[in-house]
């Protein structure tokens, strides 16, 4: 899949049923024919994988936690397959394939570790992060000329939607554009909070659904206004939010422990019996 021509190649789709070789090239033939032979990965997107390759992501870090070697390798591989999903779906659109990102990374990767293949030596770790930092200051130059300007908040990294909410929110902080105290934070959480019930109330499903993108849009208002909250009381939204997921389904687990010995299963189970349960696992909760 030389690129020196700079034409895009486009695997061809393995035939019959394929070993499982280790070989990059048959993985992305595999791919291929999913794409051609599989009704789901047939539909999906770029946009629409967004949400999947941030969800591998994180599982790849609770199977390096738990250091079992299956579980790290399943995890691996399900992050490489996003990678070579996003590549034969831009491939198809002529865009590029996965020798232009192979060797974008290549070549970055020797830009940045010129303490390596150049002549410069640098005597620590924190000298290699500043001329780290420098170097990627010389790419986004680069990208300027290129027509790519940076702005303020560029500098906010990927990371899940509390993450970045949060750190939008720090970074326009220290340019003056705040709530001077937290009051000003839960006043427009109140305002942004009545602005969805005003999408929601007196509403049947059918007008609810039909605008349901205005609805998502106050939805996400009242988010970024709870996070800007969470700020406010130097409190980590995202470990605000997985306290509360622990807490539920320890909850939960609770509900299904207490079903299992009373000899029922939850899908037997009622909403009135469960409610009663998770008031139990609170008390729990609370002599534990």
């Amino acid at each position: 899949m030389s690129i020196s021509d700079n034409k895009v190649t486009v695997p061809v789709p393995v035939q019959g049923t394929p070993e499982a070789t280790g070989q990059l090239d048959d993985l992305l033939a595999l791919m291929a024919r999913l794409r051609v032979d599989c009704p789901w990965d047939k539909k999906q997107t770029n946009h629409s994988l967004i949400p999947y390759a941030i969800e591998e992501a994180y599982e790849l870090g609770e199977a390096v936690q738990s250091d079992d070697d299956e579980d790290i390798k399943g995890e691996l591989g399900d992050v490489l397959l996003q990678v070579v999903f996003h590549c034969q779906m831009y491939a198809e659109q002529g865009r590029f394939d996965m020798s232009d990102v192979i060797s974008t990374l290549q070549e970055k990767l020797v830009r940045r570790h010129p303490h390596v293949f150049e002549a410069e030596t640098l005597k620590d770790d924190a000298a290699v992060k500043v001329r780290w930092d420098e170097i990627k200051l010389e790419e986004q130059q680069v990208r300027e000329a290129r027509g790519k300007s940076k702005r303020r908040l560029d500098q906010v990294k990927a990371g899940s939607a509390l993450m970045q909410a949060q750190d939008v929110q720090k970074q326009a902080s220290k340019l003056g554009f705040d709530w001077e105290g937290i009051a000003g934070a839960v006043d427009k959480l109140d305002e942004e909070i009545a602005e969805l019930k005003h999408e929601l109330t007196d509403k049947s499903t059918a007008e609810v659904k039909a605008n349901i993108r205005e609805v998502e849009k106050e939805l996400g208002d009242c988010m970024f206004a709870l996070v800007n909250v969470a700020r406010k009381l130097n409190l980590d939204a995202e470990t605000a939010i997985l306290t509360c997921v622990h807490k539920f389904k320890s909850r939960f687990g609770y509900i299904e422990t207490q079903l299992a010995a009373a000899g029922k299963r939850i899908e037997d189970s009622d909403i009135t019996e469960m409610d009663a349960l998770w008031e139990a696992a609170k008390q729990h909760e609370r002599s534990s």
